[in-house]
Protein backbone atom coordinates (compact mmCIF):
# COMPACT_ATOMS: atom_id res chain seq x y z
CA UNK A 1 0.00 0.00 0.00
CA UNK A 2 1.35 3.40 -1.01
CA UNK A 3 1.59 6.05 1.75
CA UNK A 4 -0.71 9.03 1.23
CA UNK A 5 -0.56 12.51 2.74
CA UNK A 6 -2.37 12.66 6.08
CA UNK A 7 -5.17 15.11 6.64
CA UNK A 8 -6.63 16.60 9.81
CA UNK A 9 -9.15 13.74 9.79
CA UNK A 10 -6.27 11.27 10.22
CA UNK A 11 -4.68 12.91 13.27
CA UNK A 12 -6.40 10.80 15.93
CA UNK A 13 -5.49 7.56 14.16
CA UNK A 14 -1.91 8.70 13.52
CA UNK A 15 -1.45 9.70 17.17
CA UNK A 16 -2.90 6.38 18.29
CA UNK A 17 -0.50 4.41 16.13
CA UNK A 18 2.50 6.38 17.39
CA UNK A 19 1.46 6.01 21.03
CA UNK A 20 1.10 2.24 20.64
CA UNK A 21 4.29 1.81 18.62
CA UNK A 22 6.42 3.77 21.11
CA UNK A 23 4.80 2.40 24.27
CA UNK A 24 7.82 0.20 24.99
CA UNK A 25 10.48 2.17 23.16
CA UNK A 26 13.77 2.19 25.14
CA UNK A 27 13.95 5.99 25.12
CA UNK A 28 10.38 7.26 25.13
CA UNK A 29 8.86 4.77 27.55
CA UNK A 30 11.35 5.97 30.17
CA UNK A 31 11.22 9.67 29.29
CA UNK A 32 7.43 9.86 29.51
CA UNK A 33 6.90 7.54 32.49
CA UNK A 34 4.79 8.54 35.48
CA UNK A 35 5.38 7.10 38.95
CA UNK A 36 1.89 5.55 38.97
CA UNK A 37 2.39 3.91 35.57
CA UNK A 38 -0.52 5.74 33.93
CA UNK A 39 -0.19 6.60 30.25
CA UNK A 40 -3.20 8.79 29.50
CA UNK A 41 -0.94 11.82 28.93
CA UNK A 42 1.11 10.18 26.18
CA UNK A 43 -1.21 10.52 23.15
CA UNK A 44 -1.54 14.23 23.90
CA UNK A 45 2.25 14.51 23.87
CA UNK A 46 2.61 12.96 20.41
CA UNK A 47 -0.29 14.99 19.01
CA UNK A 48 1.76 18.19 19.11
CA UNK A 49 4.41 16.70 16.84
CA UNK A 50 1.88 15.27 14.42
CA UNK A 51 -0.08 18.51 14.15
CA UNK A 52 3.14 20.50 13.80
CA UNK A 53 4.32 18.43 10.85
CA UNK A 54 0.83 18.32 9.33
CA UNK A 55 1.21 22.05 8.72
CA UNK A 56 4.16 21.26 6.45
CA UNK A 57 2.27 18.55 4.56
CA UNK A 58 4.83 15.94 5.58
CA UNK A 59 2.82 13.38 7.55
CA UNK A 60 2.22 10.19 5.54
CA UNK A 61 -0.08 7.26 6.31
CA UNK A 62 -1.09 3.90 4.88
CA UNK A 63 -4.57 2.52 5.35
CA UNK A 64 -6.17 3.49 8.63
CA UNK A 65 -2.78 4.63 9.95
CA UNK A 66 -1.39 1.10 9.78
CA UNK A 67 1.97 2.81 9.22
CA UNK A 68 2.77 6.48 9.66
CA UNK A 69 5.76 8.73 9.08
CA UNK A 70 6.21 12.25 10.41
CA UNK A 71 8.79 14.28 8.50
CA UNK A 72 10.10 17.82 8.62
CA UNK A 73 11.40 19.58 5.52
CA UNK A 74 14.85 21.10 5.79
CA UNK A 75 14.91 23.89 8.36
CA UNK A 76 11.23 23.55 9.28
CA UNK A 77 10.30 23.81 12.98
CA UNK A 78 8.67 20.85 14.71
CA UNK A 79 5.75 23.06 15.69
CA UNK A 80 4.69 26.68 15.98
CA UNK A 81 5.57 28.79 19.00
CA UNK A 82 1.97 28.52 20.17
CA UNK A 83 2.06 24.73 19.88
CA UNK A 84 5.38 24.60 21.73
CA UNK A 85 3.91 26.67 24.57
CA UNK A 86 0.89 24.37 24.73
CA UNK A 87 3.14 21.31 24.77
CA UNK A 88 5.10 22.74 27.69
CA UNK A 89 1.85 23.31 29.60
CA UNK A 90 0.83 19.74 28.82
CA UNK A 91 4.12 18.44 30.22
CA UNK A 92 3.93 20.63 33.31
CA UNK A 93 0.51 19.21 34.15
CA UNK A 94 1.41 15.63 33.20
CA UNK A 95 4.86 14.97 34.64
CA UNK A 96 6.84 15.73 37.77
CA UNK A 97 9.06 18.84 37.48
CA UNK A 98 12.26 16.79 37.54
CA UNK A 99 11.00 14.62 34.69
CA UNK A 100 10.05 17.69 32.65
CA UNK A 101 13.57 19.06 33.17
CA UNK A 102 15.05 15.73 32.02
CA UNK A 103 12.87 15.76 28.94
CA UNK A 104 13.89 19.30 28.02
CA UNK A 105 17.54 18.33 28.36
CA UNK A 106 16.94 15.31 26.12
CA UNK A 107 15.29 17.51 23.49
CA UNK A 108 18.24 19.86 23.53
CA UNK A 109 20.53 16.93 22.73
CA UNK A 110 18.38 15.97 19.75
CA UNK A 111 18.34 19.55 18.49
CA UNK A 112 22.07 20.15 18.97
CA UNK A 113 23.03 17.08 16.95
CA UNK A 114 20.50 17.72 14.21
CA UNK A 115 21.76 21.29 13.81
CA UNK A 116 25.21 19.94 12.89
CA UNK A 117 23.93 18.18 9.76
CA UNK A 118 23.91 19.54 6.21
CA UNK A 119 20.50 20.35 4.67
CA UNK A 120 18.19 17.35 4.96
CA UNK A 121 14.66 16.07 5.46
CA UNK A 122 14.20 14.90 9.03
CA UNK A 123 12.33 11.72 9.91
CA UNK A 124 10.88 12.69 13.27
CA UNK A 125 8.70 9.61 13.77
CA UNK A 126 8.09 6.30 12.02
CA UNK A 127 5.51 3.98 13.53
CA UNK A 128 3.63 0.79 12.72
CA UNK A 129 0.37 -0.13 14.40
CA UNK A 130 0.56 -3.47 16.25
CA UNK A 131 -2.05 -4.93 13.88
CA UNK A 132 0.40 -4.43 10.98
CA UNK A 133 3.67 -5.14 12.82
CA UNK A 134 6.11 -7.90 11.97
CA UNK A 135 5.55 -7.93 8.21
CA UNK A 136 7.98 -5.23 7.08
CA UNK A 137 5.22 -2.66 6.60
CA UNK A 138 7.11 0.15 8.33
CA UNK A 139 10.25 -0.25 6.24
CA UNK A 140 8.18 -0.56 3.06
CA UNK A 141 6.47 2.70 3.97
CA UNK A 142 9.83 4.34 4.64
CA UNK A 143 11.19 3.07 1.32
CA UNK A 144 8.45 4.91 -0.55
CA UNK A 145 9.10 8.06 1.46
CA UNK A 146 12.79 7.87 0.61
CA UNK A 147 12.05 7.59 -3.10
CA UNK A 148 10.10 10.84 -2.74
CA UNK A 149 13.00 12.62 -1.02
CA UNK A 150 15.50 11.17 -3.52
CA UNK A 151 13.44 12.64 -6.36
CA UNK A 152 13.83 16.04 -4.70
CA UNK A 153 17.59 15.56 -4.31
CA UNK A 154 17.26 15.70 -0.52
CA UNK A 155 19.30 13.55 1.91
CA UNK A 156 17.53 12.40 5.05
CA UNK A 157 18.39 12.11 8.72
CA UNK A 158 16.89 10.32 11.70
CA UNK A 159 17.64 9.45 15.31
CA UNK A 160 17.03 5.82 16.18
CA UNK A 161 15.76 5.40 19.72
CA UNK A 162 15.71 1.61 19.50
CA UNK A 163 18.95 -0.18 18.54
CA UNK A 164 17.07 -3.16 17.09
CA UNK A 165 15.89 -0.91 14.26
CA UNK A 166 19.37 0.22 13.21
CA UNK A 167 20.02 -2.71 10.91
CA UNK A 168 16.66 -2.13 9.24
CA UNK A 169 17.56 1.48 8.54
CA UNK A 170 20.96 0.38 7.26
CA UNK A 171 19.26 -1.83 4.66
CA UNK A 172 17.66 1.31 3.24
CA UNK A 173 20.96 3.14 2.96
CA UNK A 174 21.34 4.83 6.35
CA UNK A 175 24.74 4.96 8.01
CA UNK A 176 25.50 5.71 11.63
CA UNK A 177 27.08 9.14 12.09
CA UNK A 178 27.11 9.37 15.87
CA UNK A 179 25.41 8.59 19.15
CA UNK A 180 24.42 10.33 22.33
CA UNK A 181 23.06 9.06 25.68
CA UNK A 182 19.65 9.83 27.10
CA UNK A 183 19.36 11.71 30.38
CA UNK A 184 17.71 9.29 32.78
CA UNK A 185 19.27 5.90 32.04
CA UNK A 186 21.83 6.75 29.34
CA UNK A 187 20.13 4.61 26.68
CA UNK A 188 21.81 5.17 23.31
CA UNK A 189 20.27 7.30 20.59
CA UNK A 190 21.85 6.51 17.22
CA UNK A 191 22.20 9.28 14.64
CA UNK A 192 21.70 8.03 11.08
CA UNK A 193 22.24 9.76 7.75
CA UNK A 194 21.19 8.72 4.26
CA UNK A 195 22.61 10.44 1.17
CA UNK A 196 20.43 10.84 -1.89
CA UNK A 197 19.99 7.45 -3.48
CA UNK A 198 21.19 5.64 -0.39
Amino acid sequence: MIPRPATAADVDAVVGTIALAFAHDPVWEVALARPDGSVDHIPGFWRFFVEGALGHGTVWVTGEADTVSVWLPDGAPEMSAEQADALRRHLDTSLEPSRVADLLTLWSRFEEHRALRPPHAYLNLLATHPRAAGRGAGMAHLGVDLERWDAQGMPTYLESSNPVNNVRYARLGYVEVGRFPTVIDRSPVTLMWRPVGG
